[in-house]
């Protein structure tokens, strides 16, 4: 639609943590952010509560929007030698206490839980979203109302999370990539529709709502930068 726009995130940390697949004592983080932890950090970023209306109606308003994550590599420089850093996935525990047995009871003993974070890693997220909508967050990401994270409490933006709003990929690139066409990063793509996509991820966010968490699925394909 011709009142779409593209609205792009940055997101750039020592640490970032993008809850994939996480069940119980394990959980574990995607390669690419997910759907559901960007627009959570919007809704935090606007105020808005779990489960509350208000954030319901922001969900309905933007849950559908495609969204493209593009890895950006990084590199590093000593004297006259530069190199690239790569991303690396790692893994801490922590101690839980006062959980319950599978039979209800309060179990005496700790449980370890074990958590990845990606190091060195760096997007740009692109949404595509109405006008009004992406000018009303520009506004709230520039000044949160809550703090804003890369998928968990620790993990601190190192840079300001809010990188413009376009019109199209064309201005995205010769402002936020240097000039670079979109294939030469490897990106994940959403798409609108299944046979165009490659994997199914449940990560669109019906329902913050702590006691039901919703999720909905979407396609999603991952391109491959060119050497």
């Amino acid at each position: 639609m011709s009142n779409n726009k593209l609205l792009a995130l940055r997101l750039s940390g020592v640490m970032q943590s993008w809850g994939f697949n996480s069940e119980y004592t394990y959980r574990n983080s995607g390669l690419f952010p997910t759907k559901s932890a960007v627009l959570g950090l919007c809704c935090a970023a606007k105020g808005l509560a779990r489960g509350t209306e208000e954030e319901k109606c922001f969900l309905e308003s933007v849950s559908d929007s495609l969204m493209t994550a593009i890895a950006l590599p990084r590199s590093q420089s000593s004297g006259d030698k530069t190199w690239q850093v790569n991303v690396r996935r790692i893994e801490d525990f922590h101690t839980v206490e006062k959980t319950k047995t599978a039979a209800g009871k309060m179990s005496k003993h700790a449980v370890m839980t074990y958590r990845q974070y990606l190091c060195d890693a760096d997007f740009i997220i692109l949404l595509q979203i109405k006008e009004n909508v992406a000018n009303d967050l520009k506004k709230d990401l520039l000044d949160p109302c809550w703090g804003i994270w890369l998928g968990r409490k620790t993990c601190i933006p190192s840079a300001p999370v809010f990188a413009g709003v376009f019109n199209t990929v064309n201005e995205v690139s010769n402002t936020l990539l240097d000039g670079k066409e979109l294939d030469v990063f490897t990106y994940q793509k959403e798409v609108s529709s299944f046979s165009e996509g490659a994997d199914t991820l449940m990560d669109v966010p019906l329902d913050y709502a702590i006691d039901k968490r919703e999720r909905g699925q979407r396609r999603v394909v991952i391109n491959d930068a060119k050497a």
